[in-house]
């Protein structure tokens, strides 16, 4: 059933990404009610909105705790438009009607962890908004609820494509989000009362945002989570679900790296790694590893992102690009492609648990935050790597922890803060056509393996790799060790004069 909107009320603690949906609501005619600072926020647009306190008679009270709790706003949003016993009522107490609610919850959980004393946490706790949020969604069928920020964009486009309208699927599926929600919300608060803390095991608490598809256009999918406390967008069309996940795998191999890092992830996995002193030549070196997986892919980098690399970054077709902060003359620049998503972290802190769905259950299990570096290496060959193989071990361990196994990580040192991933061979059912997938890929974009090192994500159960790689002029091997037949590799490396370390971690991601 469609349902055109010609009332709306906003009321909002959030007015960033705003301003579209009110002035489209503005030129289709829409009648809009609001309070107190919204209010002010529509007013400067230049656009008429009726404050709430002069519908109900009453105005914002006992500190702005009670502003919109009145049965003229919550019958307006309430009352069914198809019984005629809720129309006349609503005539006869000169309710108008509120088809569309805008609302988002004072930030309790952002207050919670700034450490902000306990009356002010309190005063945090939203009472009008979760109420008007609940009576939308209640009442879905007539009235549609956008409960957050992260919604404004996606219902200013179901706006425009459906002339100012709303079918009944549309509101149910926001009303859905609402009290996803609403729910996560009111978990915070009585975590925060138990003195509990809560991670993505509670998932359902944290806001939560459609996707346009999941992994494939026939899977639906839902983000649970607040990607605004991860990113401020600068520019670009929303993320997807591949989106996310490429996201996902970007933040955790960049967080490995503390030196100017430039990486670009393909599928999850990194097609191009690099560290060098400026970020314009890290960036360089990152895509020479593999320029023709690079296409279409997603950059990161810990370094800001000044004009020169931009300009550099501005030749090459990329889905998102995320750093750290960047220079307003690359923003400008890299915003000229109206859909390449720009991405600027914030600090965050991640939970230590990872998720994932099985069978009829759940796995949980920690997440893989060990890394090993070059005072942990266990040399167990008669010759012992040189500095630049143990910086170039350390790098290619970094990499191989975040591909998919089997893999096989190749890299070079050109000196301190420099290394270069050279070519991995990625998701292999054996060790030995991962390596040589590295190899044959190294040789294709122009690498002389000659000096460079190899880290392997578990043990090598024969000596076959090791010999492979002598062939091919790697001199230094970093791998967990452990196999029976530890001997045969080792043997393997003396033979060639090639260093081997172990690290008695494995790295498996699967």
């Amino acid at each position: 059933m469609s349902k055109t909107i010609q009332s709306a009320l906003i009321s909002v603690y959030y007015k960033d990404g705003l301003e579209p949906l009110v002035r489209l609501l503005h030129q289709n005619g829409v009648l809009l009610y609001s309070t107190g600072g919204t209010q002010t926020f529509i007013e400067q647009l230049g656009i008429p909105v009726t404050a709430v306190e002069d519908i109900t008679g009453y105005p914002s009270i006992f500190g702005g705790r009670v502003k919109t709790l009145h049965p003229v706003v919550f019958g307006g949003i309430l009352y069914r438009r198809n019984l005629a016993e809720d129309v006349a009522q609503a005539s006869r107490h000169d309710i108008n009607p509120i088809d569309l609610v805008v609302v988002d919850l004072y930030p309790f959980e952002e207050t919670v962890a700034s450490g902000a004393s306990d009356e002010d946490i309190i005063e945090k706790i939203d009472i009008g908004g979760i109420s008007l949020i609940r009576a939308a969604a209640k009442n879905y069928e007539d009235v549609l609820i956008v409960s957050s920020r992260n919604q404004y964009a996606d219902v200013v486009n179901l706006l425009t494509e459906k002339q100012g309208a709303t079918d009944l699927e549309d509101r149910r599926r926001f009303a859905k989000e609402a009290f996803a929600m609403s729910s996560g919300y009111d978990r915070a608060i009585h975590n925060y009362f138990a003195g509990s803390t809560t991670d993505s095991s509670d998932f359902r608490q944290l806001p939560a945002q459609s996707l346009r598809y999941g992994e494939n256009p026939h899977q639906q999918a839902t983000f649970y989570g607040d990607l605004n406390a991860l990113f401020d967008q600068l520019n670009g069309k929303e993320l997807s679900y591949n989106n996310l996940v490429d996201v996902d795998a970007c933040v955790s191999l960049i967080d490995e790296f503390t030196d100017t890092t430039f990486a670009i992830i393909k599928h999850t996995n990194a097609c191009g790694v690099a560290t060098a002193p400026t970020a314009r030549e890290t960036y360089l070196n990152a895509l020479a590893c593999d320029p023709v997986s690079a296409f279409g892919g997603v950059i990161i980098t810990n370094a800001k992102v000044d004009l020169e690399t931009a300009e550099e970054l501005n030749k090459l077709f990329m889905e998102i690009l995320i750093a750290p902060d960047f220079d307003p003359e690359a923003i400008t620049l890299l915003s000229s492609k109206k859909n390449r998503i720009l991405l600027k972290r914030k600090p965050v802190e991640f939970s230590p648990k990872m998720f994932k769905t099985l069978l009829n259950g759940v796995l949980e299990q920690d997440k893989d935050n060990q890394t090993e570096t070059a005072s942990q290496f266990k040399v167990v060959t008669e010759k012992a790597p040189s500095d630049s193989e143990q910086r170039a071990l350390e790098f290619a361990l970094k990499i191989c922890k975040h591909t998919k196994s089997n893999t096989i990580v190749l890299a070079n040192d050109g000196g301190p803060s420099h290394g270069q991933l050279l070519a991995s061979g990625v998701g292999q059912t054996s060790r030995v056509d991962a390596l040589k997938q590295a190899i044959e890929k190294a040789r294709t974009f122009g690498f002389d393996l000659k000096g460079a090192v190899m880290a392997s994500d578990a043990f090598f159960p024969f000596s076959d790799c090791v010999e492979i790689a002598a062939e091919a002029g790697i001199t230094a091997v970093v791998q967990p060790g452990g196999s029976i037949r530890d001997k045969d590799s080792i043997d393997a490396c003396n033979q060639r004069g090639m260093a081997m370390v172990t690290t008695g971690v494995r790295h498996f991601k699967h």
